[in-house]
């Protein structure tokens, strides 16, 4: 690698988790000497011998457990299901026991990111359980702190603990101009944090 990355992971099933992980993205690439490395997970199929396909239609490549490896810090996203993270990224997690052993991840920075339909629909417990994983690979947990004023606003997701989005019972709500800001200090963020921990 010629310039550190940040894991940009996500699971997205109507495309607004998807649209934070590319704001967070954008964040990220504002520090220099820092890329964001999009990735993704395949659906998880009720048919246990369906398969995805290698390689998605489109958006952005499935990950690998190297990417964990390669990483300076992470940005972990998916939509909420029931106050949880999705089956597809917890599915992600539950295989990583390998890199979990050879402590792949231990004293990385990581953040946490979703989207759900309705404005009590679980957002802060879905962050919550996705930064379970990560504690236990050792990383380090980065929220979002008061000092940004869009957490503020009654017109936006977010929380101390990430920046969420609300996408209303279609997942067709556009992504708040708070929200953005939102995504984009959130991966400001990390990737500062990530690069100040590598110089120590």
């Amino acid at each position: 690698m010629s310039q550190a990355e940040i894991l940009v992971l996500y699971y997205s099933r109507h495309g607004a988790t998807k649209e934070l992980a590319r704001l967070i993205a954008q964040g990220v690439e504002s520090v220099p000497g820092v890329n964001a490395r999009l990735r993704t997970v395949p659906a998880v199929s009720t048919i246990c011998e369906a398969t995805e396909a290698a390689v998605p239609n489109e958006g952005a490549p499935y990950v690998e457990y190297s990417d964990l490896q390669e990483c300076i810090g992470l940005a972990l996203g998916s939509p909420t299901r029931f106050g949880n993270m999705a089956a597809p990224m917890k599915y992600f997690w539950d295989g990583s026991s390998s890199e979990w052993l050879n402590g792949a991840l231990i004293g990385k920075p990581a953040c946490v990111f979703t989207s759900t339909g309705s404005m009590h629909g679980g957002q802060e417990s879905t962050l919550l359980t996705m930064m379970i994983p990560l504690l236990h690979h050792g990383m380090i947990i980065l929220g979002l702190p008061y000092s940004e004023a869009d957490l503020m606003s009654s017109n936006t997701g977010g929380s101390p603990y990430g920046v969420t989005h609300l996408a209303h019972a279609d997942g067709r709500a556009p992504i708040s101009p708070e929200e953005q800001r939102l995504a984009k200090a959130q991966g400001k963020r990390l990737a500062e944090t990530a690069l100040r921990l590598q110089k120590k």
